[in-house]
């Protein structure tokens, strides 16, 4: 893809964000992928039980039929507080074009974890259902330097499996490896059945897309140069990745910035991952309530054959966790 082409997508979705802000709509998103229109909050802040910083981040959302016998509902949505004590959580409901309930035992995973670690925070719970094992692996961040993996029969009651990532693992100088999620997708030519996405930040202050791969979810290589530079697509930062498939092709979208504003950015990375297509917006933030500028951390799943983006609505430290569907 040439500059020229990049700067088109990228201009045509500045011309278009006036209207699709006001209408609740993204500007139309590259490669085939649909529009998403505001349908509503997942959570609602004040009838939470367990809410310490009045900010809600990183949800994950993950059927549970032919996975969870005897589930609580059809969906679990997993997400967190960040800032400390933070606390893993979940809410589940039978749709998703409904307010959420909260599970009355959160947070289901804590900041210590008694004979394994006692940190400030744990945060970004990335829910991925393990087909290899029958079991729920999560992924979950404390401090911003350590990635851990806990897994779990039933979804809710989790035993500590084993940190996955650190900035040990990475470059000299890099400070933060977190906000990852993890995904089944087949790289022959590395021996590989997995693959993780996550931030990472080295030495310039600016926030990075790392990657890594693994033969079964748990012991990991990573490459050692990230996978997005954040000055490759014109942004001060950008995290929260997410892996998409379609047309034959995987797909990387992130948001950009970390805290008060920002989209969410598309890149084509190929089955193999050889690939850097920047392909511009994929959705642009709303300028009213929730987003106010800013939406980031997508989940996606299907309810009733339509497609939905549940994402990170508003500034980090006051936002929450709001339900778009398919136009």
């Amino acid at each position: 893809m040439t500059v020229n082409r990049r700067s088109l997508l990228l201009g045509s979705a500045a011309l278009l964000a006036g209207t699709a802000g006001a209408a609740g709509t993204a500007a139309a998103a590259p490669a085939g992928f649909p529009d998403y229109r505001y349908r509503g909050l997942a959570l609602v802040k004040s009838k939470l039980r367990y809410n310490p910083t009045g900010e809600l981040i990183f949800p994950t959302i993950r059927g549970t039929k032919n996975r969870i016998p005897g589930a609580r509902a059809a969906y679990y949505l997993y997400y967190a507080p960040h800032d400390a004590p933070g606390g893993i959580c979940l809410a589940y409901a039978n749709s998703l074009d409904e307010e959420f309930t909260e599970h009355p035992g959160n947070p289901i995973i804590t900041r210590s974890w008694p004979g394994e670690y006692s940190v400030s925070h744990v945060s970004s719970p990335h829910a991925m259902w393990n087909d290899d094992v029958k079991r729920m692996y999560l992924y979950f961040h404390g401090e911003n330097t350590v990635t851990r993996l806990a897994s779990s029969a039933d979804g809710i009651n989790f035993r500590y499996e084993k940190e996955v990532l650190s900035t040990r693992l990475m470059p000299a100088g890099t400070t933060e490896t977190s906000y990852a999620r993890v995904f089944r997708h087949d790289l022959p030519a590395r021996g590989a059945r997995y693959v993780m996405v996550f931030m990472i930040n080295n030495k310039t202050d600016h926030r990075d897309i790392g990657w890594g791969w693994s033969p079964n979810a748990r012991d990991w290589t990573f490459a050692q140069t990230p996978l997005i530079r954040h000055q490759d697509v014109g942004a001060v930062n950008v995290g929260g990745p997410h892996l998409l498939f379609r047309n034959n092709s995987a797909y990387v979208v992130y948001n950009t910035d970390i805290g008060s504003g920002g989209n969410i950015l598309i890149t084509e990375l190929g089955r193999d991952f050889t690939q850097r297509r920047h392909l511009g917006v994929f959705h642009d933030s709303l300028s009213g309530a929730p987003d106010n500028g800013r939406s980031a951390a997508p989940s996606f799943g299907t309810y009733q054959g339509r497609e939905y983006m549940i994402y990170e609505a508003g500034d980090r430290l006051a936002g929450n966790i709001a339900i778009a569907r398919a136009v």
